[in-house]
C-alpha cells in the first residue's frame, strides 16, 4: 500500500497562506513578549521616578528620576505596546480563518494540548535554537514538508521535547517558566523527574543528547537523562512547519531531520528495553517516514553520501528498509 497521499493544490495553498499569516502574527507576539512587562511613573518622597515593572505583582526597579529623556522613553514604550496589541488583534481574524479552512480541508492536525506549548515556545524564541519536537507530534510537520498525508496512527496524548541549545543557559529556567506560563498546574513527576504533568494528566517529557546536557540551566525543569541516541536527532537539517491544532488554532513545529528521526524510530523499535506496546508503532512510523522521504522529499537525499554518514547502529535498519520495498522506489534518490 502506498504510505502517502499527496495533498491537493488547495491544501498546499492553504499551508502556505497559514504560515504567512502565522509568521506575521508571531513576529508581533515575539516583539511584545520581549518588551518589559510595564513601565510606570511612581512618586517617591515628592519626586517622580520611572519604574520597570516585572510582573503582575507590581514589583520592579527604578530607572531613574523622571526627566525629558525618561518621559520620551515612557511614551515611546506605551505607544509601541499599544500598536503591537492592536496589530495582534487585527491579525487574529485572518489567522482564525486560515486555521478553520485548514481543519475543513482535513490536513494533519496536532492535539489541542500541544498548541499552547508550541506557541509559547515560539513566543519565547525557543523553537529550533533551544527545543525540538521529537515525539509523534513531529509527524504532522513531516507531512507538511512532504506535501502529503502519511498513513499512520493518530498522535499520542503526550509531548516530547529535546533540549538542543549549544550555549550554556547557566541559571535560566527557560523550559519550566515556559510550561508554567502555559499552565500553572504543571508539576514534576516525582518518580520520573524528566517529565512534567498538568492537572489534566497531560505529560511533557524533556530529552537531551549528552553533548547538550551541560547547556540546560541548573535550575531548569524537567531534568532529562542524557541519552546517546539523541545525538542522531541533532544531525542533518531540521523541518520547520506551521500546523493546525484540533481546537482550530495554529502552531509552529521545528523537528529533526526526517531521515534521522525515522532511523531513530526504527532503532528504538528494536530495543528490548523499549515499552513493547510502543515498539510496533515506532517501526511503522520509521518505515513509513523513510518511504515518504524517498517519494516526496527529494531535498532530503538518501543516497551514498547519506549512507556514508550512518553510524554502525543505524545501518542495519536502513538496509532493512531498502530491502523491504526497493522495487517500489526510485532507482536514484
Amino acid at each position: 500500500m502506498n504510505p502517502i497521499r499527496l495533498f491537493t493544490d488547495e491544501q498546499s495553498r492553504l499551508l502556505v497562506n497559514l504560515r504567512q499569516r502565522y509568521e506575521v502574527w508571531m513576529a508581533a507576539e515575539q516583539e511584545l513578549a520581549a518588551m518589559p512587562y510595564d513601565l510606570r511613573r511612581k512618586s517617591v518622597s515628592g519626586a517622580v521616578y520611572l519604574y520597570e515593572i516585572h510582573g503582575r505583582s507590581g514589583n520592579g526597579k527604578s530607572l531613574g528620576r523622571m526627566d525629558a529623556e525618561q518621559l520620551a522613553r515612557f511614551e515611546d514604550y506605551h505607544a509601541r505596546k499599544d500598536a503591537l496589541k492592536a496589530q495582534i488583534k487585527a491579525l487574529r481574524p485572518a489567522l482564525a480563518e486560515s486555521a478553520a479552512l485548514y481543519r475543513a480541508l482535513r490536513l494533519p492536525m496536532l492535539s489541542s494540548e500541544a498548541g499552547p506549548i508550541l506557541r509559547e515556545c515560539d513566543r519565547r524564541r525557543l523553537l529550533g535554537s533551544h527545543l525540538l519536537v521529537v515525539g509523534t507530534n513531529a509527524i504532522a510537520a513531516y507531512m507538511a514538508e512532504a506535501g502529503a498525508a502519511i498513513i499512520l496512527p493518530d498522535e499520542t496524548e503526550d509531548f516530547d521535547l529535546a533540549w538542543v541549545a549549544q550555549v550554556p543557559d547557566e541559571a535560566e529556567r527557560r523550559v519550566w517558566d515556559m510550561l508554567k506560563e502555559v499552565d500553572p498546574t504543571f508539576t514534576i513527576n516525582s518518580e520520573r523527574d524528566f517529565q512534567a504533568r498538568n492537572a489534566k494528566a497531560y505529560e511533557v517529557e524533556l530529552l537531551v543528547a549528552p553533548s547538550r546536557a551541560g547547556t540546560l540551566g541548573i535550575r531548569d525543569q524537567p531534568r532529562p537523562v542524557p541519552l546517546p541516541e539523541q545525538e542522531w536527532l541533532l544531525l542533518g537539517r531540521p523541518v520547520d512547519q506551521v500546523i493546525g491544532c484540533r481546537d482550530g488554532s495554529p502552531a509552529r513545529i521545528v523537528a529533526p531531520d526526517p531521515r534521522w528521526f525515522a532511523l531513530h524510530k526504527l532503532w528504538m523499535a528494536a530495543q528490548a528495553k523499549r515499552n513493547p506496546l510502543k515498539r510496533p508503532k515506532d517501526r511503522k512510523q520509521g518505515l513509513a517516514l523513510l518511504d515518504a522521504v524517498a517519494a516526496a522529499m527529494p531535498h532530503y537525499r538518501l543516497g551514498d553520501d547519506f549512507i556514508a554518514e550512518l553510524p554502525a547502529e543505524l545501518r542495519p535498519h536502513f538496509r532493512e528498509w531498502q530491502e523491504l520495498g526497493a522495487r517500489d522506489r526510485p532507482a536514484a534518490w
